[in-house]
């Protein structure tokens, strides 16, 4: 059964599911659909075209489905779209995406602590944690399993690698490779993400092959166009292969 606070201000048009809490003085706009087992506090805002999953927390003053920050924004009913099992701490904001053709995107089982904002056209994946006040700006992809470390800054378009280590207080300006971690404005990679990916069930076979491939680019002193010819001459694994695709399509170059 949905128990929904009297001082809720709830659309006729929105969508609600099953056995969800809403929380006195939260507002949910017209074009919003909310699934089941979904908890709001107090004083949440979901707003325009906005679709959340099953079993997301969602914590006061957050405010997620709002315009766009782009001037270039002209009012299209563009899209948010959480999936299942995330929690939003308070005062977070995510805002939809500024085209038709693309919508913003937060996968399942995130963490988003206070204060993060996820920009438009983001796209955040699955089992990420991101700490309090990180920016990301427009068009920034995360991919899973990552975690970034607070009160960092993140470029527009910049892609963060699955099981990357972002460590706070960072300006990221470029791509951060898969299973990386670093630190700092600027921001430098400094090694592989060891203790993660141990505590993520990975074996120290699967490590060993992970950072043969790092080596390559952070270690043996090629450029980037060098280091991918010699990694794709290689029988790689699984993993070295993530690594390797996901630099093969750095747009932005990738992190020193």
């Amino acid at each position: 059964m949905t128990k929904i606070h009297p001082t809720a201000c709830i659309h006729d048009g929105a969508r609600i599911g099953d056995n969800c809490e809403i929380g006195p003085f939260c507002v949910i706009g017209e074009h919003v659909s909310l699934g089941d087992n979904n908890i709001l506090h107090n004083n949440v805002i979901l707003d325009g075209h906005t679709s959340i999953g099953d079993g997301n927390k969602i914590f006061s003053y957050a405010v997620l489905g709002t315009d766009p920050q782009d001037l270039k924004f002209s009012g299209e009913p563009t899209r948010l779209r959480i999936g299942s099992n995330n929690t939003f701490r308070e005062f977070c904001t995510i805002n939809r995406s500024n085209q038709m053709e693309e919508d913003t995107v937060v996968g399942d089982n995130n963490l988003l602590m206070e204060y993060v904002h996820i920009a438009h056209n983001c796209q955040i994946g699955n089992n990420c944690i991101i700490a309090n006040v990180v920016q990301l700006a427009g068009h920034v992809h995360v991919h899973d399993y990552a975690t970034i470390g607070g009160v960092t800054a993140v470029h527009q378009f910049v892609h963060i690698g699955t099981q990357a280590f972002v460590g706070g207080a960072s300006a990221v300006k470029k791509d951060i490779v898969p299973f990386s971690r670093g630190q700092g404005n600027p921001y430098l990679t400094v090694g592989l993400n060891s203790v993660g990916l141990m505590r993520k069930g990975f074996s120290s076979e699967d490590i060993a092959s992970i950072k043969a491939v790092y080596n390559l680019f952070y270690r043996e002193k090629l450029n980037t166009s060098q280091a991918l010819a010699k990694a794709e001459s290689m029988d790689l694994t699984p993993l070295q292969k993530v690594f390797v695709d996901f630099v093969k399509t750095a747009d932005r170059g990738i992190s020193n």
